[in-house]
């Protein structure tokens, strides 16, 4: 029975992420260093620059089907969206 659940509620998210889509907003939180970053590939990878105070970029590429865009109204702010709940988390964390 719970099989069975887990497989019916993973559907429902489907349906659920293609009518509606999935959104995820994280804000660059920092005390010091003010951390930077841009989106480049089309919405397809964030980079990010001076965080912590370092040198090197950090890059983090999006998982298929996610999108990331800057929030027009809130600084420092990212939004991700995508239709799969499973790969917009995995992209957000």
């Amino acid at each position: 029975p719970s099989m069975l659940r887990s497989v019916f509620s993973h559907i429902n998210n489907l349906f659920d992420g293609v009518q509606k889509k999935y959104e995820y907003k994280m804000r660059l939180v920092y005390a010091h260093f003010p951390i930077n970053a841009t989106i480049t590939n089309g919405g397809g990878t964030v980079e990010l620059r001076n965080f912590l105070g370092e040198k090197r970029v950090r890059i983090v590429n999006m998982l298929p089907g996610v999108k990331v865009d800057k929030s027009a109204g809130t600084k420092d702010e990212i939004v991700i969206t995508g239709t799969d709940i499973d790969l917009t988390s995995r992209s957000a964390a």
